[in-house]
């Protein structure tokens, strides 16, 4: 699994490649979060108002929109990438 982050007005934009046969688990781990379930060791959760996730067959795109006058760190966002992604891998 490999992603990029990505930062834009009001938020981070973040590509997900390379994520075969681990697809459908890491989209489930992302639904978490997206329902309000994050797992992820980080306090950024607190900062996000909305998290969209579109995919098709070899990426998946999220677009993180942060609460007003809340900024994101890109290298925390990273650190919850990497939890999940260890997540996925754990499990699979």
């Amino acid at each position: 699994m490999k992603y990029k982050i990505e930062t834009v007005k009001n938020g981070v934009d973040i590509e997900v490649t390379e994520a075969e046969g681990k697809h459908e688990k890491l989209l489930d781990a992302l639904q978490e979060c997206q329902e309000g379930r994050c797992t992820c060791p980080t306090r950024e959760y607190a900062k996000l108002e909305s998290l969209e996730i579109e995919t098709d067959e070899s990426t998946i795109r999220l677009r993180l929109k942060s609460k007003p006058e809340e900024k994101f760190d890109q290298s925390e966002i990273g650190k919850c990438l990497e939890y999940t992604k260890e997540k996925v891998l754990k499990d699979h």
